[in-house]
């Protein structure tokens, strides 16, 4: 793999701004959060509901609408030719959507079967998202284009002549992933893009973002989901978010067979198994719920549910420190590799 870095976050925050009455409350969804995206990348992104991934990715996208409020930390996106951009650098969402969206960032939304305007045909949605960028381009040279991609994807190029709502979910699916991809970006996020799909529909899925990486449509994919065992079949490397933070992040089998942060391990030992020995040890869960991001716990914030917590980790937050392939953040790892 390629180690050209697409993206770099180095203690990247960004808050909710809530009004109750009159009292201003901070909800710190994204919160000191440090990552690396590589050319070649496919970064399963896990972690419970709620713990700040589809945050995160609006985040990367520089998508910072009220309430969401940057805060602080860096991002950055490197394009191809080696262009920089800083989140810093843009006044507004306006000009972060002229300059990075389509072209050097694209992002296929939780909701992404709802993403295509139901009236407007395959082929014209094509149109308006080339021409956005290319403003010379004509609808006839938009449809060709949009074939050529829908046909990379395994769709028959008749879809352009079609309405969203007649083509069934995969399908849809992959119509929203060829749309996002029209410009060839060097970042794709997808977020939860199997959720809403029967068990053989997401292979197909997964199979098309897999084919997007092979034929280098896209340089690197960021696959957001709370599903492990889906994020096995795609990802070389998983980062594992909780509360806010990235816990741990390392390639994907390192992670699977030997997570090292227990919130890692106790989300490994909760997804169910067809396997028989997974069968005879039954599905565990993890005890207790996740943080208030108005009021997190001091230290590392997974003490609170964690059979290991020492008084360290009610006290100070622990840093990523790098063990092998793998970072991990916390204070069973202080000096280097020990057991959990």
């Amino acid at each position: 793999m390629a180690m050209n870095k697409r993206m770099v976050l180095e203690n990247l925050r960004a808050y909710y701004r809530q009004l109750k009455g009159t009292t201003e409350y901070l909800v710190k969804a994204v919160d000191g959060v440090n990552l690396e995206i590589y050319e070649g990348d496919i970064l399963g992104l896990v972690g419970e509901s709620g713990c700040g991934k589809s945050t995160l990715a609006k985040t990367l996208m520089m998508d910072l609408t009220p309430p969401l409020q940057y805060m602080g930390g860096k991002l950055q996106i490197i394009s191809r030719d080696g262009t920089v951009f800083e989140i810093t650098q843009f006044k507004g969402k306006d000009q972060v959507k002229r300059t990075l969206w389509g072209r050097h960032i694209a992002y296929v939304p939780q909701d992404a079967l709802n993403a295509l305007m139901p009236t407007i045909k395959i082929k014209k949605i094509a149109y308006d998202v080339l021409r956005s960028n290319e403003s010379g381009i004509t609808f006839q040279e938009a449809v060709k284009k949009a074939k050529e991609r829908l046909t990379e994807l395994d769709l028959p190029d008749y879809v352009t002549e079609l309405y969203p709502f007649q083509l069934s979910g995969g399908m849809r699916q992959r119509a929203v992933l060829a749309m996002a991809t029209l410009l060839n970006p060097e970042i794709l996020i997808v977020d939860e893009p199997t959720s809403a799909l029967d068990v053989t529909t997401q292979k197909i899925v997964l199979k098309s973002l897999i084919k997007l990486r092979k034929l280098e449509l896209v340089d690197s994919i960021v696959f957001i989901t709370h599903d492990i065992s889906t994020v096995r079949q795609i990802a070389n490397r998983i980062a594992v978010m909780y509360a806010g933070k990235i816990v741990e992040t390392g390639p994907t089998e390192s992670i699977i067979k030997e997570p090292l942060h227990p919130y890692t391990k106790a989300l490994i030992e909760s997804v169910a198994s067809i396997e028989p020995e997974g069968k005879e040890k039954g599905i565990s869960y993890i005890p207790g719920q996740p943080p208030n991001l108005i009021n997190p716990p001091t230290g590392c914030r997974f003490h609170p549910r964690c059979p290991y917590a020492m008084e360290i980790c009610r006290r100070e937050e622990p840093e990523l420190i790098k063990i092998d392939e793998t970072q991990v953040a916390c204070w069973l790892y202080k000096g280097g590799r020990e057991n959990v």
